[in-house]
């Protein structure tokens, strides 16, 4: 596993501490999305202890695997997940998903700064891509 991790510093502790990526807006909202819904939190948790292949990882969570897919998918655009296709022994192709590690620290003057990040437009954008996807959650 690559210990690569992606920290998101919403609040500094101190001055040494320096942000592994900037936070935008557009990223916030991604990771909050991610978060704010009790599959996806339940994927993560399944997924922090070890890897796992869609088929497995589909029959733990009890859901169908272009559900469960739909899901990833949001949890790798908000950069909490990693994929990666593997061969098994018997010639089957298995998509393995796994953690990237991740911290997050909020705190309302972050969250100020990465809101100044967004225009009013991609807000709208935003906005009606959700009301899109309102059905497939």
């Amino acid at each position: 596993m690559d210990e690569t991790y992606v920290i998101y510093f919403f609040h500094m502790k101190n001055q040494d501490a320096t942000p592994s990526v900037k936070l935008t807006g557009e990223k916030m909202l991604k990771i909050f999305e991610a978060l704010a819904n009790p599959h996806r939190l339940r994927i993560i948790s399944m997924l922090t202890n070890e890897r796992n292949y869609v088929s497995e990882l589909a029959r733990k969570v009890n859901m169908s695997r272009p559900l469960l897919y739909m899901h990833l998918q949001r949890l790798e655009n908000a950069d909490m997940v990693t994929s990666k296709l593997e061969l098994s022994d018997d010639g089957k192709a298995k998509k393995y998903y796994e953690i990237k590690p991740f911290s997050l620290h909020i705190d309302a003057a972050v969250i100020a700064e990465a809101v100044s990040s967004m225009s009013i437009e991609s807000l709208t954008a935003m906005d009606k891509k959700k009301k899109g996807r309102k059905t497939e959650e």
